[in-house]
């Protein structure tokens, strides 16, 4: 354990250019710190790293399975999807199953991530839609939880709507955290976003994956969730992501989901471990190394597995000409405290 902040340095031939600064939890159930870096009591935006545990009461109110929702439909109820055909299809048939047109997401349009899904609707002189969005398939899992909870769907993005009480109240439980408007802001897809200490998001996160002080409900949700985004890993980001590349190779031994602004949080089931970390400048190169780093630690087991890992823990910055000019990198004190 270490009160040291981690660090990221970027550098140009032999000397560090930059440095990312931010602070990381790796927390137990039961809360006990196994590493700590800088300030983890200090209240952050979580932001999307936390749509598992805003998709819990999804299973829990009985509206996944009252509308049949597929493996993939569970997984992308928690994504930041790339916006690719098959995310755009997937929230889309989620909403048909609640008797929705995608009218009704409050999510706002968004272009697809990658330049050839762009590239695909201009040249079919189409513009993007709320399902191009990357938290459409979360705000169909919204719309889903509304019309089975029998409420009117318009509005599901205020605080005082039905459905934004039921995620909050089960973000607060989690994290055993009191939110409301003195702790609240808006996220981009304009729902509430709630500033929680970062070692309580990663003690949730820790509960996520062991059930400890879950009701069975709970428990039985959060495991068919994290069974979901193993399953379909391509759902929770797409093409080319982190965390789409991380599940895909680890599986149930890992869930690792982003958020905006350098906050990414992890499940790792197997060690009982939580993970919250939060670059301070929201540098996703260096939430993404930092995060890579901490499954070397605890995740990888063999040369194999880590040498996979350093693809974003040790990130080459090349040349136009493609020519290497230096890294991103975790830091070796970063690294000291870390035990790699």
């Amino acid at each position: 354990m270490s009160m040291r902040e981690a660090v990221v340095e970027v550098t140009r031939g032999p000397v560090v250019e930059s440095r990312h600064r931010g602070i990381l939890a790796v927390v137990d159930a039961d809360g006990a710190a196994v590493v700590a870096m800088g300030d983890v009591e200090r209240p952050v935006f979580a932001r999307s790293a936390v749509k598992l545990m805003q998709a819990l009461p999804l299973i829990e109110s009985g509206a996944a399975d009252a509308l049949g929702l597929t493996v993939s439909e569970l997984s992308i109820a928690g994504a930041s999807h790339n916006g690719e055909p098959a995310h755009v299809d997937t929230a889309r048939a989620m909403l048909t199953k609640a008797g929705l047109s995608p009218d009704a997401l409050e999510c706002g349009t968004q272009w697809p991530d990658r330049m050839d899904d762009m590239a695909t609707l201009i040249r079919a002189n189409a513009r993007p839609t709320a399902l191009h969005n990357n938290c459409s398939g979360k705000h169909a899992g919204f719309l889903c939880l509304a019309c089975t909870m029998g409420v009117d769907p318009a509005g599901y993005v205020e605080p005082d709507h039905p459905v934004q009480r039921e995620i909050t109240a089960a973000l607060s439980a989690m994290t055993e955290t009191p939110l409301d408007a003195s702790v609240r802001g808006i996220d981009g897809c304009s729902i509430p976003t709630y500033a929680i200490p970062l070692s309580r998001v990663a003690r949730g996160f820790a509960r996520m994956g062991t059930g400890t002080g879950l009701a069975p409900a709970r428990a039985t949700a959060a495991w068919r969730l994290r069974q979901a985004a193993a399953a379909e890993p391509f759902m929770v980001a797409g093409t080319g992501r982190f965390c789409t590349e991380v599940m895909g190779r680890f599986g149930e031994r890992a869930y690792v989901k982003t958020g905006a602004e350098g906050v990414f949080c992890a499940i790792l089931p197997e060690r009982g471990l939580g993970v919250a970390l939060k670059v301070d400048d929201g540098g996703t190169r260096a939430s993404e190394a930092l995060m890579a780093a901490v499954l070397q630690r605890f995740v990888a087991k063999d040369d194999e597995e880590r040498t996979f890992l350093d693809t974003w823990a040790k990130r080459a910055i090349r040349t136009r000409r493609e020519k290497q000019a230096g890294e991103v990198r975790v830091a070796a004190e970063t690294l000291a405290g870390l035990g790699v």
